[in-house]
C-alpha cells in the first residue's frame, strides 16, 4: 500500500470516533454503557418539521440535485430568522450559504483561508474541529488561553505580535462548547475591532444560541456594527431544533468569505436533498418560542440534577447558562483518568476535557442529551462507584 499523505501525521483521529468504537466493543460484549459523552439531542424535532419532511420526500419531482447554494427558499428563511431573532439584515443571495452541518463548514473554511505557515487563533478549550481543520489545511494553531476565572473569554491583548502577523482566522464560540460560557455584545464588539485592526477573518460558531437557561438570551456577533465586513457565523439545526442527524446548517455573513467557502464546497459536495431544505424552512419559520423554551426546560432540569450530584461523584462545576453541557473539574485526578475510571467502574462514558485542547486536561464534559431515566441511573452508578472505591 502506498504511503498516506503527510498531512495525516499532524491530524489526530477524531476523539468521538475513537470513543464510539470503544463503546461499541463494550456493548457488543454485553456491557451496558450509559453515554454522557456526545452532545446528541435525545428529543425529537418539532412535529411540524417531521410532517413537512414526510410530505416533501414523497413528491416525485424533487429527487435531483438542489444546487451548490441550496434552495432560495431555505436561504430566505435563514435571512428571516436573523432579522427576527437578532434584528440583523441578511442578503439571502450573497450572505447565506447552506452547509452539511456546521462542522463541515468549519473545516472547509480553514481550507479556504489557511496555507502552510498561516495561523489560526484557537481557544485552548474549544471544539476540536477548529484546530483539526487548521492542521488539515496545512496551517498552524496558536492557542488562546481560556481561563475559568475570566469566564472562558480569551485575552486577545496577550497574543504576540509575531503570531498576529501570520494569523488569518480567529475562532469564537458562545454559548461555548464545552464550557457553557457566554459572551455579551461588549465582548463581540471588542473581537470585531480586533479583527479589523489585524486583518483577521472572525469565525463565530453559534450552534447553541437557542439552547439557554435561567432566562438568558444569547446573541450573534453579526449584531455588532461592521461585523459583516470581517465575520462569518455558523448556525446549526442540530441543537436548536434537535436535528443532529439531518446535518443541516448554514454560514452567514461576509459575502467574500462565503464565496471562498463555496469555492471549496462546490468541489467537495453537491448540497442536500430537497426535502431536508424544506424541513429546514419549516423549522426556521414555524417553530414557536414556546417549543424552544419547553425543550430548554427539560435540559435545565437535567443540568440542575447533575449539578446537585457532582459533590457525590468527585466533580465540581460552575452552573452553565447555555449549551448542552456541564464542564466539570475532576477533584482527585485529571480529567482523562476520571473518564477512564468512570467507564471501567460505573460503565458511564464522559468526554475527556483534554480532547478540547491543552486547557481542558483537568476537566470532563457531561452531555445533557440523555433521557431522564438513564441520567438518573448513570448518576446512581457513578455515586456508588466513586464512594466505594
Amino acid at each position: 500500500m502506498t504511503k498516506a499523505a503527510a498531512r495525516l501525521d499532524h491530524l489526530q483521529p477524531y476523539v468521538f470516533a475513537v470513543l464510539s468504537q470503544r463503546l461499541q466493543k463494550l456493548r457488543a460484549n454485553g456491557v451496558d454503557v450509559i453515554s454522557l459523552d456526545i452532545g446528541s439531542p435525545d428529543l425529537p424535532p418539532p412535529s411540524h418539521v417531521l410532517e413537512v419532511m414526510c410530505e416533501s420526500v414523497i413528491r416525485p419531482d424533487i429527487h435531483g440535485y438542489t444546487g451548490y447554494r441550496g434552495t432560495p427558499e431555505f436561504r430566505q428563511a435563514v435571512a428571516r430568522y436573523y432579522q427576527r431573532r437578532f434584528d440583523v439584515e441578511i442578503d439571502p443571495e450573497t450572505e447565506v450559504l447552506p452547509l452539511l452541518g456546521s462542522k463541515e463548514g468549519i473545516v472547509n473554511l480553514c481550507l479556504a483561508y489557511l496555507d502552510r505557515g498561516d495561523i489560526a487563533l484557537v481557544p485552548d478549550i474549544g471544539y476540536p474541529s477548529y484546530s483539526q481543520g487548521a492542521r488539515l489545511a496545512g496551517g498552524e494553531v496558536a492557542w488562546l488561553p481560556m481561563g475559568e476565572s475570566a469566564g472562558y473569554l480569551p485575552d486577545l491583548s496577550r497574543v504576540p505580535k509575531d503570531i498576529l502577523s501570520r494569523s488569518r482566522l480567529l475562532w469564537v464560540n458562545y454559548p461555548n462548547n464545552p464550557t457553557g460560557a457566554i459572551a455579551d455584545q461588549k465582548f463581540y464588539k471588542a473581537v470585531v475591532e480586533f479583527c479589523h485592526e489585524h486583518d483577521l477573518l472572525l469565525a463565530s460558531d453559534n450552534p447553541y444560541v437557542d439552547v439557554t437557561y435561567d432566562g438568558y438570551a444569547a446573541g450573534s456577533v453579526l449584531q455588532v456594527e461592521g461585523a459583516k465586513e470581517c465575520s462569518v457565523e455558523f448556525m446549526s439545526f442540530s441543537k436548536t431544533y434537535n436535528m443532529g442527524g439531518w446535518r443541516l446548517g448554514a454560514a452567514v455573513g461576509n459575502r467574500e468569505a462565503l464565496a471562498r467557502l463555496l469555492q471549496v464546497k462546490s468541489n467537495v459536495d453537491s448540497g442536500h436533498f430537497r426535502a431536508v431544505y424544506d424541513a429546514g424552512v419549516a423549522a426556521l419559520d414555524s417553530t414557536s418560542v414556546e417549543w424552544i423554551a419547553h425543550r430548554n426546560t427539560v435540559y435545565q432540569s437535567r443540568r440542575d440534577q447533575i449539578i446537585r450530584e457532582l459533590p457525590n461523584i468527585g466533580l465540581s462545576a460552575q452552573v452553565p447558562q447555555g449549551s448542552l453541557y456541564i464542564w466539570a473539574r475532576a477533584i482527585e485526578m485529571n480529567g482523562s483518568e476520571y473518564v477512564e475510571q468512570a467507564l471501567q467502574g460505573a460503565h458511564v462514558a464522559f468526554a475527556p476535557g483534554e480532547a478540547y485542547g491543552p486547557g481542558g486536561k483537568p476537566f470532563v464534559r457531561i452531555s445533557l442529551g440523555i433521557s431522564d431515566e438513564r441520567l438518573t441511573e448513570a448518576l446512581g452508578r457513578l455515586k456508588h462507584w466513586y464512594q466505594s472505591r
